[in-house]
């Protein structure tokens, strides 16, 4: 019996430090990746569409989120839609965007 008491009584020292240990730890740190300043472009049809897509690659270049030679690659993806826009092809240029998008990860 007096073991018994003993090991609890242990068990109970060793618990009890333990139980203090409860704290939570504090959320991430909230970080913007965007600048407040940021505006995605507006309009509509394959002209809007070009706009969106060549601002985001902007801002992810600036964030250092992609590099220069994929942007640059991106980039002349993107003249090639913007030559099918201004032809009249708007289908033809957001398809091409689309698979732009869908090459580097942005769909």
């Amino acid at each position: 019996m007096k073991n018994a008491i003993r090991g609890l009584c242990l068990t109970g020292l060793v618990a009890l430090p333990l139980a203090a240990c409860n704290q939570t730890a504090s959320g991430p740190a909230s970080t913007n990746v965007t600048p407040s300043s940021f505006q995605m472009p507006g309009g509509s049809g394959c002209q809007g569409e070009i706009a969106r897509y060549r601002a985001v690659m902007s801002n992810d270049l600036a964030m250092g989120h992609v590099g220069q030679s994929v942007y640059n690659r991106v980039d002349r993806e993107i003249g090639q839609a913007e030559a099918a826009c201004a032809a009249g092809r708007d289908a033809e240029a957001q398809r091409m965007i689309r698979a732009t998008k869908a090459r580097h990860g942005y769909v």
